[in-house]
């Protein structure tokens, strides 16, 4: 993901990264993050990997995150992205929201607020496609999140 927003937003796949290192720098991220007014958070709080391997098609939902009360405690959230379809699923069951390809939006009514929904393409390497495809699916989330002042 971390790849994926530093192209999109400085120009530098490896904006985030530190230096010779396999991790990614927390205190950029945060900032970031801050500047840009982005909550994260899973879609799952406990899971089971049926394979031992990252794909998501083998991860079963154990227990998936109160989406209504997370959102409580984001009030001026008019936007959530789901980064893949395991994720998708997730908000889909708890939000009813109809279900949506790679790169779909739609606009639903959750809680007495009005939401934007956006499926995104896993950022995992190990879903297969390059990271220039992945980013241009991400500049349209935030294309249509920032002509909608809706952050």
């Amino acid at each position: 993901m971390w790849r994926v927003w530093g192209l999109l937003y400085r120009g530098n796949k490896d904006y985030f990264a530190c230096p010779g290192k396999k991790k990614f720098d927390r205190e950029k991220i945060e900032a970031f993050c801050r500047e840009k007014g982005i909550a994260l958070h899973d879609t799952a709080e406990a899971v089971v990997r049926l394979r031992g391997n990252a794909s998501d098609a083998f991860l079963e939902v154990v227990r998936p995150v109160d989406v209504g009360k997370l959102l409580a405690r984001l009030p001026d959230c008019r936007s959530v992205v789901a980064t893949g379809k395991k994720a998708t699923e997730a908000l889909q069951e708890q939000m009813g929201f109809p279900a949506l390809e790679v790169g779909g939006c739609c606009q639903t009514e959750f809680e007495g607020r009005r939401i934007a929904v956006w499926r995104m393409p896993s950022t995992s390497r190990a879903y297969p496609r390059s990271l220039e495809w992945k980013a241009s699916y991400y500049r349209k989330v935030w294309e249509g999140v920032s002509s909608a002042d809706a952050v």
